[in-house]
C-alpha cells in the first residue's frame, strides 16, 4: 500500500478552483502532485504554493480532448515521478439556458467535448498505466448532480454529464478485478467566485465547497476504501 507520502496524484483542471483544492488537501498529506491545466504560468504559480512548493509537484500544460495529448501529459508525469498512484479528472464546463428546438448542434457538441471525452481519454489512459505495472490505483470523475436527470433548458449540458457518469460506471467494472478502483463525485452547485456572481441571489452557504469535495476525494484514494464505481452525492446543505 502507497503511503500518502509515497503517493503520486495527478489533478486535471490543477489551477481551477476545484483543482486547486483538491490538489491542497493531497499535499498536506505529502503527496507528490502534478497538475495539468492551459496556461503554464498559473501551473507553476499553484505548485509554488502548494506544501512542499515546486521541488515536490509540478504542473504542465495538456490538451485533454486528444488521445495525443493525454498520452504525452501521463508520459510527462511518469517521467518525472516514475508513475501514477491516483488520478483525479476536475475539468468540465457549462452551457445551457434554451430548449433543444432553439439551442442548435453547437451546444450539443461542445458540451460533449468538454464533459465526456476527456473524461474517456484520461481514464483510459490512466487505466491503462495502472493495469501495465500490475494494477491497483484510484481514478476519480468529478461529475455533477445535474447529470441524474435531464434538465429544462439543459438538455445537452444534463446529457453531457450522464454519459460522463456512465464511462465512470463502466471503467469501474472493467477494472475492479485489477484492484482499480473507479468511482464518481456528483456535486450541486460549488460555492465557487464565478457561481457567485452567477447567482448574486442565491446563498452560498447552501452549496458544497471546494474544500469538500476535495477531501472525499482524498478518501476515496487513501489505501483500499473497497468503495468501486460510486457516484457519491455532494449536495450541500441546500439539496
Amino acid at each position: 500500500m502507497t503511503s500518502q507520502a509515497q503517493r503520486v496524484v495527478l489533478v486535471t483542471g490543477g489551477t481551477g478552483n476545484l483543482g486547486r483544492a483538491v490538489a491542497t488537501a493531497f499535499a498536506d498529506l505529502g503527496a507528490h502532485v502534478a497538475l495539468i491545466d492551459r496556461d503554464q504560468a498559473r501551473l507553476d504559480q499553484t505548485a509554488a504554493a502548494l506544501s512542499g512548493g515546486s521541488g515536490q509537484h509540478f504542473g504542465l500544460v495538456g490538451d485533454l480532448g486528444t488521445p495525443e495529448g493525454v498520452e504525452a501529459a501521463f508520459a510527462a508525469v511518469i517521467a518525472r515521478f516514475g508513475r501514477i498512484d491516483s488520478v483525479v479528472h476536475t475539468v468540465g464546463g457549462y452551457a445551457a439556458g434554451k430548449p433543444v428546438h432553439e439551442a442548435g448542434a453547437q451546444v450539443l457538441d461542445d458540451m460533449f467535448a468538454l464533459n465526456v471525452r476527456p473524461v474517456y481519454l484520461v481514464g483510459a489512459a490512466a487505466a491503462q498505466h495502472m493495469t501495465a505495472r500490475g494494477g491497483g490505483g484510484q481514478i476519480v470523475f468529478i461529475l455533477a448532480k445535474a447529470g441524474q436527470k435531464g434538465g429544462k433548458n439543459a438538455a445537452a449540458y444534463t446529457a453531457s454529464k450522464g454519459a460522463a457518469t456512465r464511462i465512470m460506471e463502466a471503467m469501474a467494472a472493467e477494472l475492479r478485478e485489477a484492484g482499480i478502483a473507479v468511482n464518481g463525485i456528483s456535486p450541486s452547485t460549488i460555492d465557487t467566485p464565478a457561481n457567485r456572481q452567477a447567482m448574486p441571489n442565491a446563498n452560498p452557504d447552501l452549496w458544497v465547497t471546494p474544500a469538500q469535495i476535495a477531501q472525499m476525494c482524498v478518501t476515496l484514494c487513501t489505501g483500499d476504501s473497497g468503495v468501486y464505481g460510486a457516484n457519491i452525492e455532494l449536495f450541500g446543505r441546500g439539496g
